[in-house]
């Protein structure tokens, strides 16, 4: 059954979501389930949890756009920000790796999850400025999403929150794991990076609600799609967080 999702364009993009899910429970057992099952039980589910959806999420964004380009037949017309969810799982990573830094012994190891998190940050960004004009230019020359894809345009938030709350963690916990300059840079980062990207976040978010308010007005009713307005519109939230904590 996993082998015909991967064959079919429509659903091979979710497996990214596999990943996104494992990731979300084990940082919410380290940062609110420590008060009810213990620190030590919460660190164990987060370690095991976070090694799982990592895993996944770098296959299925390696395996999801290969797929794409040699086995699924897909059009230009086809783009949608469906495209972007293998590509945001090393995000998520990235960003809730930096909660288990602390936990591991001091010197090597705290340095090292440290930086696999700076990659992961680097390898989900990038993609996703590969993929993202091509989701543009289909909205430009193609006209607006089938109304039942439309809520799908705030996916594109997804990976613009996602990251400035992953800088912001990676601030959080770089002093005294990398050298000085290096830690001190990790702040200077999140607000240099942050800022801008959370401006055109405000931007895309404004594009999104308009093709959103039009659909509705086009007959738009619920569908799966929906779901899109909860965690990329979430991701922004902890980046604006993570702003603050830096910026006062």
């Amino acid at each position: 059954q996993a082998r015909a999702h991967l064959l079919d364009p429509a659903m091979a993009p979710f497996y990214g979501c596999l990943s996104m899910a494992l990731l979300a429970v084990g940082g919410g057992a380290l940062t609110v389930g420590r008060d009810w099952i213990g620190s030590a039980a919460a660190v164990a589910l987060d370690a095991v949890l976070f090694v799982a959806g990592t895993a996944i999420g770098l296959a299925a964004a390696v395996a999801v756009p290969y797929l794409m380009a040699v086995r699924h037949r897909i059009e230009p017309s086809q783009a949608t920000p469906v495209w972007l969810l293998p590509l945001v799982a090393p995000m998520v990573s990235a960003a809730l790796g930096p909660l288990l830094v602390p936990h591991l012994p001091p010197g090597q190891a705290r340095e090292t999850l440290l930086l696999a998190c700076v990659a992961m940050f680097g390898l989900s960004l990038l993609a996703t400025l590969l993929m993202l004009p091509l989701v543009f230019a289909r909205l430009i020359t193609g006209g607006p999403l089938p109304l039942a894809l439309t809520p799908t345009l705030f996916l594109v938030l997804g990976p613009l929150g996602q990251s400035t709350t992953a800088v912001g963690a990676f601030a959080d916990v770089a002093a005294g794991v990398v050298p000085a300059p290096y830690s001190e840079g990790f702040g200077i980062l999140e607000v240099l990076y942050g800022v801008p990207v959370m401006g055109f976040a405000l931007l895309w978010f404004g594009l999104a609600t308009a093709h959103v308010v039009r659909a509705r007005r086009h007959g738009m009713g619920f569908a799966m799609t929906w779901w899109a307005f909860t965690f990329p519109v979430g991701t922004c939230v902890t980046g604006a967080a993570a702003l603050a904590r830096h910026t006062g």
